[in-house]
């Protein structure tokens, strides 16, 4: 199938994809892309200004009543509930890929090709095998993330991809340092932009931003990650992601209901809806 199925919906699909990538040319640049695990928390998300939307497999994953587990959620599935967060926004959408639905080079460059043709102009890919839940060796790492570049490259040229290191929520050990080897090998291997989940300290975030060569993205809003936007900035972060943070508070909000229903006999989560009618007229609203 072609990724671009019609004239004006490829010539879309391009400006997007040239406005994400703009996104992470700016200088002291710093954008924040919340991730949506659906339509109506897309169009939410998207209402407030941000400038790009990514998705979270984690929270796509909870949505369908599945765990956050490799292989919980098809490459299918995924691809069409991401299809479904593109056609809610005219944003620029990254996808969570996973590692790329596949051990092969190739699964991963299928991945990319499927994830195009449903709309988004960027993914992350993961370096965990979804087969061992281990690091793959980094020079396998990049071989995969060499096959999705091309992939992109022939489908939508602006495309950006994310290679996503695990080293520090893997407990590799020196961890710094077994990123910044596995963020400049995966940038030579054609990752646009550089993804290290896990890091928390200051100082291993400026070092990090001052060793890769490429856009470096962390993630916030996980326990303990209490960095405002101006300190990431001063650090050099080009790209705050928000993983499966609000999802999950999300279902917390739908626990902490549910437990005072059910032990209080009360209705106290009430005080924080948004209004039936308010939400008609926000859904009803045109992008």
């Amino acid at each position: 199938m072609n990724a671009c199925r019609n004239e004006p919906t490829m010539k879309f699909q391009s400006e997007k994809a040239r406005l994400f990538a703009d996104l992470h040319r700016r200088q002291n640049g710093l954008f924040v892309m919340p991730n949506a695990w659906n339509a109506g928390s897309c169009r939410m998300l998207a209402s407030e200004g941000f400038a790009a939307i990514g998705t979270t497999s984690a929270g796509i994953a909870f949505s369908l009543g599945r765990p956050d587990y490799a292989g919980a959620v098809s490459r299918e599935e995924m691809l069409d509930e991401v299809a479904r967060i593109v056609a809610a926004t005219d944003l620029p959408v990254s996808a969570d890929l996973e590692s790329g639905y596949g051990q092969m080079p190739r699964d991963v460059a299928d991945t990319i090709r499927l994830a195009i043709e449903a709309g988004v102009v960027g993914a992350n890919i993961e370096d965990v095998s979804p087969e061992t839940g281990q690091l793959f060796a980094v020079e396998e790492a990049a071989e995969r993330l060499s096959a999705a570049k091309a992939a992109a490259q022939v489908a939508c040229p602006d495309f950006v991809l994310t290679g996503r290191t695990d080293v520090f929520l893997t407990g590799e050990p020196d961890a710094l340092a077994a990123a910044i080897q596995r963020a400049r090998t995966y940038h030579r291997a054609g990752a646009d932009c550089i993804f290290v989940p896990g890091v928390r300290s200051a100082s291993d975030i400026r070092i990090l931003a001052e060793q890769i060569p490429a856009p470096l993205t962390v993630v916030m809003g996980f326990a303990g990650a209490t960095m405002a936007l101006s300190e990431l900035q001063q650090l050099g972060v080009q790209r705050v992601s928000i993983g499966g943070s609000l999802a999950r508070a999300t279902f917390g909000l739908i626990r902490r209901a549910a437990r005072e229903i059910r032990q209080q006999g009360t209705f106290g989560f009430a005080d924080l809806q948004i209004p039936d009618g308010e939400l008609c007229q926000f859904f009803n609203q045109e992008d």
